[in-house]
């Protein structure tokens, strides 16, 4: 088959995902066309360029401005604003020539709208695999409905309309509420291949993984906790400095500070999120303001006893979060760790099914949470 492939280039996460994806259809020999934006694009061609049966095309996507505070809604708007006459221009000559030169058979989106659009124009199966979908087609209990009632129903309708009447959705969690929508899936998290090959070693070091900016403002509460070793990444600083250590970016060095953590300081993206949980690493998460979906992953954490989430890094949240890292390591040995072979079995069940031109199903062959799923959210989850 021809996939059409749209990865949405604000975050890693999609891009790291979407590689796994990629290399698996492309083993079952598909021909694949990617279309990724921003620092997505850079990764993806990188590791595809060389491949005989994949392309990789860079489109402009929406982006997001962050500061010191979180997402920064005016200047995001005015930022996307001004460079949309630009970003149209160089998406419209991308759309032709990939209408010239490939024809899909099936599109896949991890929550990418260009590439969508393409597959709803041209009447081509839509399968969308992302984690953010799981806003919208999941029920979710009320206190995570009324912690903030405009910004859980702005982020949920944002998912909605993101990807509308999509032959299937693969929503991929690690933690399951009740789906609420026809043709959707719950999978496990999909996982980069230096993270399933890591060997869980308990170490003593705090793990910190922050912008510079937060940072910042988080060294004085970490120079008073003498007693602890934190090792950061993402700061403006390299060495040491007692008991805090400054790290430069490395991917391997990263997955194993990871892996032998004793615990996680970091945002509410979830796939540093899912990482730790699959590695059974605590992680206090501290989502970025305004980003409900991200509020959402910190909050499931907390409900299911991995860790816990906190507005903003103060010295008592901290000190909270180390005193109870034994609690939180005792409920993530309840968590079942998984590879990436469910979903990528599932995934090659929708591409035959498109192949075979048969309409979307309710549900797929593996759509069974209980045979993989260890802790189950015990709240009521009343109607919404």
């Amino acid at each position: 088959m021809r996939i059409l492939y749209g990865v949405v280039g604000e975050g890693m996460g999609h891009a790291t995902r979407s590689r796994v994806v990629l290399e698996h259809v492309l083993s079952q020999g598909h021909e694949v066309q990617v279309v990724v934006s921003g620092r997505a694009h850079a990764f993806l061609h990188q590791v595809f360029d060389a491949h005989p049966r994949a392309s990789v095309t860079e489109i402009i996507g929406l982006h997001l401005v962050q500061d010191e505070e979180g997402i920064d809604r005016s200047a995001s708007l005015w930022s996307n604003l001004s460079g949309a006459p630009e970003a149209l221009r160089h998406n419209l000559l991308a759309y032709d020539e990939v209408a010239s030169s490939f024809h899909a058979d099936c599109v896949i989106s991890d929550f990418e709208s260009w590439a969508y659009f393409y597959g709803r124009a041209h009447e081509i199966p839509v399968i969308s695999i992302d984690n953010i979908q799981v806003l919208h087609r999941c029920r979710h209990p009320a206190d995570v409905r009324s912690a903030d009632v405009f910004n859980f129903l702005l982020a949920r309708y944002s998912a909605k309309v993101k990807m509308p009447k999509a032959y299937y959705f693969l929503v991929t969690s690690f933690f399951f509420p009740p789906v609420r929508k026809p043709r959707t899936t719950l999978v496990p998290p999909i996982l980069r291949p230096e993270i399933l090959a890591a060997q869980r070693d308990h170490g003593d070091h705090i793990l910190v993984y922050q912008h510079a900016p937060a940072v910042e403002a988080l060294l004085p509460t970490l120079r008073q906790l003498t007693s602890k070793e934190f090792r950061i990444y993402g700061s403006n600083h390299e060495g040491t400095d007692g008991h805090i250590t400054f790290r430069p970016f490395s991917q391997t060095g990263f997955v194993d500070d990871l892996a032998s953590a004793r615990g996680v300081i970091a945002g509410g993206g979830f796939s540093l999120m899912s990482e730790a949980v699959h590695l059974g690493v605590p992680m206090l998460s501290v989502p970025l303001a305004d980003q409900y979906e991200q509020a959402v992953n910190a909050g499931y954490l907390e409900r299911l006893g991995y860790g816990q989430w906190a507005q903003e890094l103060t010295e008592d949240r901290v000190v909270e979060f180390l005193d109870r890292l034994p609690e939180h390591a005792e409920a993530l040995r309840g968590y079942t760790p998984r590879d990436n072979g469910m979903t990528l079995s599932l995934v090659d069940e929708l591409l035959a099914q498109v192949e075979a031109g048969e309409a979307p199903p309710d549900t797929l062959t593996g759509d069974n949470c209980g045979d993989y799923v260890a802790t189950a959210i015990d709240d009521a989850i009343g109607p919404e």
